[in-house]
């Protein structure tokens, strides 16, 4: 029902300049009557809930248009304001259309007569739609940024300047073993081994006093312990920023034990490829050491043999002694060229342990040796692999070394060159083998070098030894492959070579 003003409002309302400007400000006034439940609005309280200026209002009508879900609420809310005379302060919404609702805030207390008795609940009534959809859209946004921040690998960690944790991300959780509401009220120390534990929290107060920045902004390797003790190398990044005023630190943390065992396998591997690279390389040399040294040694015997023959006409009583010297010479010179026929059989009937690989994984492993730098040379790999012919049947070590030396020698040849590219291919062939191509946009080489490019001893560096090719062609032709050389259209090198694909019935063997 429609109410008269109440006393109190008649004499607040007495100005007509305040009364319009009361209701041009957009703050609507209210009345409920706690005898009769008359309720009065003002003209910008009928103005929020869009009732017309004439027609009557009630407490049912009130309720009647607040949404459905909030009318128990805000009932229960002014009923409890009666009751205990506390303060009332609710926010609910006016529901305008069935897919539309309208934010506002009740605000009020109780007005008691001159005995102290409770007559009325009086206050006003604010518009707070855009701020509830400024809310909503800051809620969102931060619901957002939380999810991307949860979706990320590196831990992220937040503190205060006193160490204590405020936030902690999902990954942290995962890292570390602590759950978000375990850590977050924590000293972060608690993340930290021995004795770095101790000394954090001085070492904030010593930055925050001085100024002078050991981590901070720069990153650093340290070591993180995990709840059950277990500690492990992280990589720290740390910025600083303020929040309501005060300093607070974001931390965020990659593991570094995955990365740390792959670059421990990656130098056992190399150092495995290096000692084989050197024994081939030996190999190698005895091999021509045993060719070339096998004629003079034989000419040292005929020699010999003949001034025997010579003396055998001489009658100086010394002969016998000068012919016994000889044959023991002759002997001597035997028995050296023996001995290294014997070292070169052994070199070229070494065996080598051939197993299934992936040949797409023996290049990634080799190029994670051979082209170290790569990426700072601006080199651009380019992989172009036949899955259905991957499966080769191979030494592992002694093919990663081909490649490794191919891939070194590629990126020297382009060093000056203005296009650094390095393409790898691979191609079935007709007879069951796979060809695999490694070309390079480097300067290439001239006819001379291309037809003594795999002899031993051989080489176009400055500081080459002229093996490696020789050892790479030994080891390609040790698993009845070949290797060879050409240029290429850019005007760099192309090396060519051929593996054996693995049969069918072998697969399971594959590492």
């Amino acid at each position: 029902m429609l109410s008269d003003e109440p006393p109190s409002f008649r004499i607040l309302l007495r100005d007509e300049h305040l009364q319009r400007g009361i209701d041009e400000s957009g703050i609507g006034m209210w009345d409920l009557d706690l005898d009769t439940r008359a309720l009065f609005w003002s003209s910008a309280t009928r103005r929020l809930f869009r009732v017309s200026q004439t027609d009557p209002v009630s407490y049912e009508l009130f309720l009647s248009l607040l949404q459905p879900e909030d009318r128990i609420r805000a009932d229960q809310a002014i009923q409890r304001s009666i009751t205990t005379g506390c303060k009332l302060d609710i926010q609910y919404r006016i529901q305008e259309t069935p897919e539309r609702s309208h934010w506002v805030r009740a605000r009020g207390g109780i007005v008691t007569d001159r005995n102290g008795a409770p007559r009325r609940l009086s206050g006003v009534v604010l518009d707070i739609d855009d701020q509830k959809r400024l809310e909503v859209a800051l809620r969102a946004r931060e619901e957002h940024l939380r999810l991307i921040l949860e979706t990320i690998p590196d831990a992220m960690i937040v503190i205060d300047d006193h160490g204590i944790m405020q936030h902690f991300s999902l990954a942290a959780s995962r890292l570390f073993g602590y759950s978000e509401s375990e850590a977050i009220g924590q000293n972060v120390s608690i993340l930290m081994p021995e004795p770095d534990s101790s000394r954090h929290d001085g070492y904030l107060t010593r930055y925050q006093s001085t100024g002078e920045r050991h981590i901070i902004g720069i990153g650093r390797i340290v070591t993180g312990k995990r709840r059950n003790g277990a500690t492990f190398p992280m990589h720290l990044s740390v910025g600083e920023m303020l929040s309501g005023g005060k300093l607070h630190f974001t931390g965020f943390v990659r593991d570094l034990t995955e990365h740390q065992q792959t670059q421990a396998k990656l130098q056992e591997l190399q150092s495995e490829l290096i000692h084989m690279s050197r024994l081939s390389a030996m190999g190698e040399m005895a091999s021509a050491l045993a060719h070339e040294l096998n004629q003079p040694l034989a000419a040292i015997s005929n020699y010999m043999k003949g001034s025997r023959r010579l003396l055998a006409a001489n009658a100086d009583l010394n002969i016998a002694k000068i012919e016994t010297a000889l044959d023991r010479a002759a002997d001597q010179a035997i028995r050296a060229g023996q001995i290294i026929r014997r070292l070169r059989e052994f070199v070229s009937r070494r065996e080598s342990e051939k197993r299934v690989e992936s040949l797409a994984k023996l290049i990634e492993e080799a190029g994670a040796l051979g082209l170290t730098g790569a990426r700072e040379q601006n080199v651009l790999l380019k992989l172009e692999l036949d899955s259905e012919c991957d499966r080769v049947l191979v030494d592992r070590v002694q093919i990663q070394q081909v490649l490794v030396n191919l891939f070194r020698n590629a990126l020297e040849a382009m060093a000056e060159s203005p296009k650094r590219e390095l393409t790898a291919t691979s191609t079935k062939t007709s007879d069951d083998m796979v060809e695999l191509s490694i070309s390079d946009t480097g300067h290439g080489f001239s006819e001379t070098a291309l037809a003594s490019l795999f002899s031993t001893f051989f080489t176009t560096k400055e500081n080459g030894m002229g093996v490696g090719l020789s050892i790479s062609r030994s080891i390609v032709e040790a698993h009845g492959g070949r290797m060879w050389a050409e240029t290429n259209d850019s005007g760099g090198a192309t090396f060519r070579l051929t593996l054996p694909i693995a049969p069918t019935e072998d697969l399971s063997d594959v590492a």
